[in-house]
């Protein structure tokens, strides 16, 4: 596909945009706070724009729209369970953690059980950004630029990797969410306009509907291999919702950068509603592209960008081209900036130099940020050699998060459990769901997650009587946050509850 001058300035354009108002936006940070948590000064409105536009990437429009051209709309439970997920985060875990005022998700745990079980979660979080998230995003960026560009696989990469570095690297958390900010809208936008397009070229909604019938229920049987309704409502399913919307720096950095509680919660809940309509942008275009190409795409993951490369007129494959780059960035910046967040506090000041000053550590974050970007842009080839990029991430991150989530909710709930209990779940969790993996291929993942969590809370149990700790650390007093809710709040809950509801209803 040959781009115009035109396309050429829009693309160019919007980049320099992002990149300029990023750097402008964040020219004052100086200390560790602006750097890694935006001096804690962030608006609900700008919380729940960069919350959607750090989640919702290319592993949507490569890797979701390809599970909806291969399965249908029963994928889109990942989107609508997040959003009830979204309501737990912020009603039960978003206030625990702005009372604790930590930086970080695993500093949580040094206060609840022990430094040995912070630094842990820390190399853990570390090593998935790196292999799962970052490579991932990566790698489905540069396979869209290639489908639908013609730019080959490891170049794209490289482009994507340090173009998202630059400003990432320079001006922290709030240079990522002005830049999520201008990302988003362009990506929503730009997803709306192929998902117009698309249902153009099959007929109107109506002869998509009649048409693609069979793609278009969500709950499926309960022995499912991929998507049973037992782990969507549940089971497994909410393993991977709890860690990743809620105990996954990535995504709550964001939160954690609020400047009082009733943003915090406004903004997650924001997030929330606009997740709700996700799927209609990212998994009705792969179910057209079903429909209409079936017959020509024989990787399910090349779905939507052999829809753009069909449908797109000429004079705006720039915009579009500009929109993806937008996704990859918005989520790249934000997982680079996590990255170096958890580095810097959690093992660098923890471990290293536990006098550094501000500046030092703003400058070992920066650091952290380029070699991540450099060793994420190495890795991340090697995801094309398995079936689907969104089932790789999704499967992957089963090696930690049945184990995270036990720990903390555990943690939280009942005070007997110790921090060897917190330890032996976060490391047992690795050998028994990769035996789950192994001796039961056929089952679905989500089960296998549902099950290990299971048996690590057991575990957690029979080590916390066998080993109790002696004492109980104790949680840090918050610093400079107005602690107090807003009556608006429960009413966005409730809501998000009824549009999920609703939802499924419509289409069981």
């Amino acid at each position: 596909m040959s781009l115009g001058t035109l396309d050429i300035i829009s693309f160019f354009g919007f980049l320099l945009l992002v990149i300029v108002l990023s750097l402008y936006m964040s020219r004052k940070e100086k200390g560790t706070e602006d750097y890694f948590l935006a001096g804690r000064g962030l608006s609900w409105w700008l919380i729940g724009f960069s919350l959607i536009a750090s989640n919702i990437s290319t592993e949507h429009f490569v890797g979701m729209a390809g599970r909806g051209y291969a399965l249908g709309l029963a994928i889109a439970s990942y989107e609508w369970m997040a959003a009830v997920t979204l309501v737990v985060v912020a009603l039960f875990l978003l206030p625990r953690f702005l009372r604790a005022g930590i930086y970080t998700i695993p500093e949580y745990l040094e206060y609840r059980y022990h430094p040995r079980v912070r630094t842990l979660m820390a190399i853990f979080m570390l090593l998935a950004y790196l292999v799962v998230a970052l490579s991932a995003v990566l790698y489905s960026g540069a396979l869209a630029l290639d489908t639908i560009f013609g730019i080959p696989l490891r170049p794209g990469i490289w482009l994507i990797g340090l173009l998202a570095g630059v400003y990432t690297v320079y001006g922290g958390l709030k240079a990522v969410v002005w830049s999520d900010l201008l990302q988003g809208v362009a990506l929503l936008m730009g997803g709306l306009f192929v998902t117009w397009l698309a249902f153009d070229a099959i007929g109107g909604p109506s002869e998509f509907f009649t048409r693609a019938a069979p793609k278009l229920h969500t709950v499926l049987p309960w022995n499912h291999e991929e998507m049973p309704w037992v782990a969507v409502f549940v089971g497994g399913l909410w393993i991977p919702n709890l860690f990743y919307w809620g105990l996954n720096q990535f995504i709550t950095q964001r939160s954690l950068a609020a400047k009082s509680l009733a943003d915090g919660q406004k903004g997650i809940l924001f997030a929330a509603l606009m997740k709700l309509f996700i799927p209609f942008i990212i998994i009705f275009p792969g179910i057209i592209a079903f429909e209409l190409y079936g017959d020509a795409i024989q990787n399910p993951d090349q779905a939507y960008p052999f829809l753009i490369k069909e449908l797109l007129p000429v004079g705006v494959k720039g915009i579009m081209l500009a929109a993806l780059f937008g996704a990859v960035m918005s989520s790249l910046d934000s997982m680079l900036n996590s990255a170096a967040t958890i580095f810097t506090m959690d093992i660098y000041r923890k471990w290293v130099r536990v006098d550094a000053a501000p500046r030092v550590l703003v400058k070992v974050g920066r650091y952290t940020t380029a070699i991540m970007v450099i060793a994420a842009c190495i890795w991340a080839p090697f995801i094309a050699g398995f079936e689907s990029v969104f089932s790789y991430i999704q499967m992957i991150w089963g090696f930690i998060s049945p184990g995270i989530v036990a720990v903390f909710f555990l943690g939280m709930l009942d005070k007997r459990i110790s921090y060897r209990a917190a330890l032996a779940a976060m490391l047992g969790n690795i050998p028994i769901y990769g035996a789950w993996l192994y001796f039961l291929p056929d089952v679905a993942f989500l089960h296998h997650m549902g099950i290990t969590f299971v048996l690590l809370v057991a575990l957690s149990y029979a080590m916390s009587r066998a080993y109790p700790d002696s004492h109980r650390p104790q949680m840090p007093e918050p610093q400079h946050i107005n602690m107090e809710s807003a009556p608006v709040v429960k009413w966005m809950a409730a809501l998000v509850v009824l549009l999920t509801i609703g939802l499924y209803i419509v289409f069981f």
